[in-house]
């Protein structure tokens, strides 16, 4: 099918495949067991089919164009045997996330024409914020970006020791003060650094806390404005990481933080130690906002940029 042509390096596919493969796994279990006996692609087999995709955790409301798009097919060519659904599957979930503007990106790339290039951070604490910050540091530093990092999570220690750990490894200066500093100031700080020191990119973490969302709402707009004082267009992207392995609990934060602030993109991290795979699908279906990134694995390389039709390709191969 046209949709799927080669665009991962065969290494960068392999650690795809390998992340995926507990959620590919597991689907395909529950899938035999929907067809097992059956010969053609019924009512009954759509049915089980339906409590494959939503225990996959695909989410409801992708399921139900998934299903009607296989239904509309059955109509249209009469006999569909169970033994092509893998094959109708892989390509009208394809098809379907093509209509989305997300997703079709091969490389980590950084807009030329926004110096420094300010990306804000946010997500609950537990998600793999911190981590994804090093391994996106690393990533634009191996393109040849300068960059500088951010701990405007003040609310934990740990956050900001973490990042520290992150800096030193990956070798790029990081801009934090004491626990319980305001975290604006850290955020105005850190952009000012970037702008002094001519960096490409500054990555700003925040405190993941949502208990309250009218305070966490107030938090991030502040650090924003205050972030404007020094690059009047800051932040060029609110990038929000989520848990892939929470499951349907990733499309909840996804709501609230969506509801708390401007989210223009989207990390969706621990996909390997998971089976619930299937909420990339859900998360890039159902949210006006682009699946940018997804981790699927422990080491540096493991954060990769999220391409629809190689995700696909892997979760049904």
């Amino acid at each position: 099918m046209s949709l799927f042509k080669k665009i991962f390096s065969k290494e960068k596919k392999e650690t795809l495949d390998k992340g995926l493969e507990k959620s590919k796994t597991d689907f395909f279990s529950k899938l035999g067991k929907a067809v097992a006996g059956k010969a053609k692609v019924d009512d009954e087999v759509l049915d089980d089919l339906e409590d494959v995709l939503v225990s996959s955790d695909v989410g409801v409301s992708t399921t139900v164009k998934i299903i009607n798009r296989i239904e509309e097919r059955v109509a249209r060519d009469k006999f569909l045997g169970t033994d092509e659904l893998n094959k109708i599957l892989r390509e009208e979930i394809a098809a379907l996330l093509s209509e989305t503007n997300s997703g079709e990106a091969t490389d980590f790339y950084v807009p030329t024409d926004k110096k420094p290039y300010v990306i804000m951070v946010v997500g609950v604490n537990g998600v793999g914020k911190t981590t994804t910050i090093g391994k996106l540091a690393y990533q634009f530093k191996k393109e040849g970006r300068k960059v500088v990092l951010g701990a405007a999570d003040t609310f934990r220690a740990a956050a900001i020791d973490q990042l520290q750990v992150w800096a030193d490894r990956v070798d790029v200066p990081i801009v934090k003060q004491k626990m319980g500093s305001d975290p604006a100031s850290v955020a105005f700080d850190s952009v000012q650094s970037a702008v002094k020191q001519n960096a490409d990119v500054v990555i700003i973490d925040t405190a993941g806390r949502l208990h309250n969302k009218v305070n966490l709402m107030n938090e991030l707009t502040k650090v924003k404005r205050v972030m404007q004082k020094v690059v009047d267009d800051a932040p060029h992207e609110v990038l929000l990481v989520l848990d892939g392995s929470t499951g349907q609990n990733a499309f909840e934060q996804a709501k609230q933080f969506t509801a708390a602030t401007e989210v223009t993109s989207l990390a969706v991290t621990k996909l390997d130690g998971t089976a619930k795979g299937g909420v990339v699908i859900g998360i890039s279906d159902q949210f006006k906002i682009p699946v940018k990134y997804i981790g699927v694995g422990e080491g540096m390389e493991d954060l990769q940029v999220f391409n629809k039709y190689e995700f696909v390709d892997s979760f049904f191969k």
